[in-house]
């Protein structure tokens, strides 16, 4: 026994000495050794010595790179960390300042750039576009401008920088009267811009170089985190399902990374993609308009389950993407395509997604996925954005819980083209339109408050679904639209004054508040709900509470960091008889014949609230929250406590 004692501790102590700390400083150099008395001077250079096991350690200062990691970790526990010095302000940005402007005429000043700056990737070159993009009749480049860390908008023509009028979408009248537009020729970028009276050579003016923070060009880089970084100013690209994903910081068709308690601002399109790889397929429908794209995908998700590709659960996914906060991203605030399969996403504040509103597509939200299967969103706070919650193809066994979703300019979750099983529990599900876009079937909908419509939508499109736990397609089926589980809601709807004052309510005249959009559907499963003002019951429940006169007085107050929910429910609700929801009580969905179920094939039940407390399991409360009382409460929902 001694000597193995001794032994053991030979092989810890040698990995310890193996293990190297990377460090980082603006006052070092990249012909360092790396020490904390030696750092290099770019977190890039750290990238080239780290290896698996090592921790690359960044000061604080400002790093104007694009981080592309040419190796990752080999396992969980042999990872490569890059991490921001605990307690110092480390922040990488896409951009470069950009002092030598000229006064043009009035508010316009115009700035000379060599191409040189730029490398093979010229940002006022390179337009926005791919798959499923729409640029609403005029060109977008993946550059920007920034005064004093603001974005100015990108106009097609000169004229427009000369005399700026405010843009119709947007909220951001006054600030779309900051203006900027583009020329390249062979040797020089010309930049012009209407500052408002502001003197560029005074202030901070920025504009996008790079078209990524932290990315890596290849595919495979696996077991990396990413930790305590603030992240801004990147030239993103539209990332489509049928294209390479990249974002402000991506993980590029690899395993196991954690990305954690960043601040990650002003990407072009996404801010985190957790996304597919290009060579299975780069923006193919646009390349061939022939066929259409959910025949593209689907060849683009059986290119990538084969080799060299190799989508599943050994390969590629189980990334934790947590306690981030999100802002400032034109497209999505985190997306990915079968690369998100198997990833948990928590704790992350996602807002400000798409407020320019200069162009459009079908890829744009809060988090917006293709193929999460197995995933797990949990307790994200979602608001100021075109849609919440997207769940687009493949979301079997995806878990949405614990999330607060609210001022959202479309709906607040769209599942489309899923045949489950998908749970959907214990959210606050508040925004000002559609409060689920229900394109799919096979959904259990769990102990939500829901203040808009349900709005179903019917598509014609075979889509995949897996052996369970897995990548591997069964079949590709057409949804119908049914075969779904609502149990213990509360539903209600929204004040008149507030749908009139909606910019675009598309859904006015679709839809219902409550279930009875559902009638006639079958099967459905339908029982314990709680339906407040217009919202319709479904005509088979029996086990209900339809109080039409009462109001519940539902609303938000967002105060920055915290966030409390105002209510008032009747006595009513008290009287329901209602029952734990578990997985024998779910039972199977008919597509895929699967059980409702945890990522590991354990069953589950959904005894916990929205604060993760016990509910009564005797008769559990309806809706999020296991109150002990039915009158006027306000409630503290961001952050949680429990």
């Amino acid at each position: 026994m001694k000597k193995f004692i001794i032994y053991l501790s030979i092989i810890m102590t040698s990995h310890i000495l193996i293990c190297e700390e990377y460090h980082v400083s603006p006052e070092g150099n990249d012909s360092n050794t790396g020490t904390i008395q030696e750092p290099f001077k770019t977190i890039s250079r750290a990238a080239e010595e780290a290896q698996p096991g090592e921790i690359i350690i960044v000061h604080e200062g400002i790093y104007r790179e694009h981080v592309n990691p040419p190796r990752g970790g080999s396992s969980d526990t042999k990872r490569i960390v890059y991490q921001a010095a605990i307690g110092e302000k480390v922040i990488i940005k896409g951009s470069n300042i950009i002092k030598n402007w000229e006064l043009l005429t009035g508010n316009v000043w115009k700035t000379s750039i060599p191409n040189s700056l730029f490398g093979d990737y010229n940002p006022y070159k390179i337009k926005v576009g791919g798959d499923w993009y729409s640029d609403m009749g005029r060109v977008h480049h993946t550059g920007e401008v920034y005064l004093n860390g603001t974005s100015l908008f990108e106009v097609p023509l000169l004229q427009q920088v000369l005399d700026p009028k405010p843009l119709d979408l947007t909220d951001l009248k006054n600030e779309s009267l900051y203006t900027w537009f583009c020329e390249v020729d062979d040797i020089n970028t010309y930049i012009y811009a209407n500052f408002q009276g502001a003197d560029p050579n005074k202030e901070l003016v920025e504009i996008n170089v790079r078209k990524a923070c932290f990315y890596p060009e290849n595919t495979g880089i696996n077991y990396i985190t990413v930790r305590g970084f603030k992240m801004s100013q990147a030239a993103t690209q539209w990332a489509p399902a049928t294209a390479e994903q990249i974002g402000l910081i991506g993980t590029n068709w690899s395993k196991g990374w954690i990305i954690e308690n960043n601040v990650i601002s002003d990407s072009k399109c996404t801010g985190i993609t957790l996304g597919k790889d290009r060579l299975s397929g780069q923006n193919v429908w646009s390349k061939d308009l022939t066929i259409d794209g959910a025949t593209h995908y689907n060849n683009v998700i059986d290119r990538a389950l084969k080799e060299p590709f190799n989508w599943s659960k050994k390969n590629i996914g189980s990334h934790i993407v947590r306690n981030n906060t999100i802002y400032n991203c034109e497209q999505a605030g985190i997306c990915g395509s079968m690369g998100c399969a198997f990833s948990i996403v928590e704790n992350n504040h996602i807002y400000d997604i798409w407020v320019k509103r200069q162009f459009g597509g079908a890829a744009i939200a809060g988090i917006k996925f293709h193929g999460p299967i197995d995933g797990l969103i949990k307790n994200n706070r979602i608001h100021n954005a075109r849609k919440g919650i997207w769940l687009d193809w493949m979301s079997q066994g995806t878990r949405l819980t614990g999330n607060l979703i609210y001022d959202i300019y479309l709906e607040d979750i769209f599942v489309e083209v899923n045949h489950g099983p998908f749970t959907i529990d214990n959210n606050l599900i508040l925004g000002n339109g559609v409060g689920i876009l229900d394109g799919s079937s096979g959904g259990a909908y769990v102990h939500n408050l829901v203040l808009g419509k349900i709005v179903i939508v019917q598509q014609e499109r075979a889509t995949p679904y897996h052996q369970p736990h897995a990548t591997t397609v069964f079949g590709r089926v057409i949804t119908r639209n049914a075969d779904n589980r609502y149990y213990n809601n509360i539903f209600s709807s929204i004040d008149s004054e507030i749908v009139q004052s909606m910019p675009n309510h598309w859904w006015e005249n679709r839809g219902s508040y409550g279930l009875g959009i559902y009638n006639g559907y079958s099967p459905m499963y339908v029982d314990g709900n709680v339906y407040y003002k217009d919202a319709e019951v479904f005509n088979d429940e029996i086990n209900f509470v339809q109080n039409t006169n009462h109001d519940p007085k539902i609303w938000l107050e967002d105060k920055g960091e915290e966030v409390f929910l105002n209510f008032s429910f009747d006595t009513s609700i008290i009287n329901l008889n209602n029952k734990v929801v578990s997985t024998e009580m779910l039972g199977r969905v008919k597509t895929s014949d699967m059980k409702f179920e945890n990522a590991d094939g354990s069953p589950y039940k959904i005894d916990k609230d929205y604060f993760g407390k016990q509910r009564n399991l005797q008769n559990p409360f309806p809706g999020p929250f296991q109150l002990i009382r039915s009158d006027t409460m306000r409630i503290k929902v961001w952050p949680k406590i429990n």
